[in-house]
C-alpha cells in the first residue's frame, strides 16, 4: 500500500500565519510507508493540539496543562494528592506544583491538608473552578466536533477503529518488552 504523497516543501498556512513545514513534509518519496503514516499521524496531533492551545490561550487566558490539570480534578471530586495528579498527567511533581500554586491564586482549586500525613495535600476544584472547567470543557468539545465533521461518519468509525486497533498493538508490544 503506498500512502497519498503529498508536496514534500510545501509550507502550510494555519489562520492566516505562515508555518514551518509539517512533520511530514520531512519524508522523502523513497521513504517506507510506516514511516509517513507515523509523520502524518504525529503532524495531525500537533495541529491538532496547537490550535486547541491557542484557542485556549485566547478564549480563556489559560493553558493546555491547566485544562488538563481541572480535567483530572473534575473526574475525582473528592480531589487528588500531588503525586496521583502528576501520574494521571504524565509529568513531575514539580510541574503539577506549579500549575497548581497559579490555579490557587485564582481561586480555582484549593489545597486540603491530609490528617494522615502533613506533608501532603489533597488538591480539588472549588466551585469558581468547576464553573470555569465546564465553559472551557464546551468549547473545547465544540472545538473537537467542529475540527471533525469535516469528516464523514464512516471516515470517522473507520479512523476511530483503526487507532483503537494500532493502539491495542502499541500496548501488546510494550508490555512483551517490559
Amino acid at each position: 500500500m503506498h500512502l497519498n504523497r503529498l508536496p514534500m516543501n510545501a509550507l502550510h498556512s494555519l489562520n492566516g500565519e505562515l508555518s514551518r513545514p509539517d512533520l511530514e513534509s520531512r519524508a522523502g518519496p523513497d521513504d517506507h510507508d510506516d514511516l509517513r503514516l507515523w509523520l502524518r499521524l504525529l503532524t495531525c496531533c500537533n495541529l491538532i493540539e496547537g490550535d486547541i492551545r491557542r484557542r485556549l490561550r485566547i478564549d480563556f487566558e489559560t493553558t493546555l496543562p491547566r485544562f488538563d490539570l481541572m480535567a483530572q480534578l473534575l473526574r475525582v471530586p473528592e480531589g487528588m494528592k500531588m503525586s496521583e495528579l502528576s501520574r494521571h498527567m504524565m509529568v513531575t511533581n514539580g510541574n503539577i506544583t506549579g500549575i497548581t500554586d497559579q490555579l490557587e491564586k485564582e481561586g480555582l482549586v484549593e489545597r486540603l491538608k491530609v490528617a494522615s500525613d502533613r506533608r501532603s495535600s489533597i488538591i480539588r476544584l472549588t466551585p469558581k473552578g468547576k464553573r470555569a472547567f465546564k465553559k472551557m470543557a464546551d468549547a473545547h468539545e465544540h472545538w473537537i466536533q467542529s475540527l471533525f465533521s469535516g469528516l464523514s461518519d464512516k471516515s470517522r468509525k473507520a479512523l476511530f477503529d483503526a487507532l483503537g486497533e494500532l493502539k491495542l498493538l502499541a500496548q501488546t508490544r510494550l508490555a512483551a518488552r517490559d
